[in-house]
């Protein structure tokens, strides 16, 4: 897909060019990116080269991450970023960062709705998902915002500079939007009975899941 340009209210969503290497740069020296994100650290400008000239490019010529460079609509450097990762099967995973001194302003939340509505609008996104490392409470306020449906913890879910890190995971479907999903969805009715242990000794049914199933 050739890099496409959205609007929200306030902002504008364009993919990187080569030209933000010093913007880019700047703002991941900020501590806050660095260890919430998964932006190499220390962050260098080799790092912002290769993110602009390889990744970037890559991601949007084999559909397979959408990266946005996020600034104010009327004018101004870029303060943030925001970008779409193919996980198969129609499924996204939405991830962010917003540069120090433009947090507070609700800026990454709309930027994140605004890609999320192209998400279900021009990618054919069944499921986005969100995903932060427990503990990152600027990152799950942005995701309540949106309207991500909080679904728990996965342990040891995010693999973050060489350890496992249990996540906080999220959820939002074209349904929270009030728009369409390209396949039909049909939530249980109720929760499902709660499976408690299997007393001592009494033997597995036929539905346990063995070798070779």
């Amino acid at each position: 897909m050739d890099p496409i340009t959205l609007t929200s209210e306030r902002l504008r969503l364009r993919s990187f060019v080569p030209e933000d290497e010093d913007v880019v740069h700047s703002h991941c020296q900020d501590p806050a990116i660095r260890r919430w994100t998964t932006v190499p650290d220390p962050y260098t400008r080799e790092a912002a080269a290769f993110f602009l000239n390889r990744l970037v490019p890559d991601g949007w010529r084999e559909d397979t991450d959408y990266a946005f460079a996020v600034e104010p609509l009327d004018g101004g450097p870029l303060i943030a970023a925001t970008g779409l990762h193919d996980r198969g099967e129609g499924v996204w995973e939405v991830g962010f960062w917003l540069a120090p001194g433009h947090r507070g302003r609700g800026y990454m939340a709309e930027a994140v709705r605004t890609a999320a509505h192209w998400a279900f609008t021009g990618l054919g996104c069944v499921r986005l998902i969100w995903r932060a490392e427990v503990g990152n409470t600027g990152s799950r306020a942005v995701a309540e915002r949106v309207g991500f449906t909080l679904e728990g913890v996965q342990r040891a879910g995010l693999l973050h500079k060489g350890t496992l890190r249990d996540a906080w995971t999220g959820s939002l479907l074209p349904s929270d939007f009030g728009l369409p999903g390209p396949l039909p969805y049909l939530p249980p009715r109720e929760a499902p009975p709660a499976v408690g242990p299997r007393p001592a000794g009494r033997p597995e049914g036929p539905g346990a899941v063995g070798p070779g199933a």
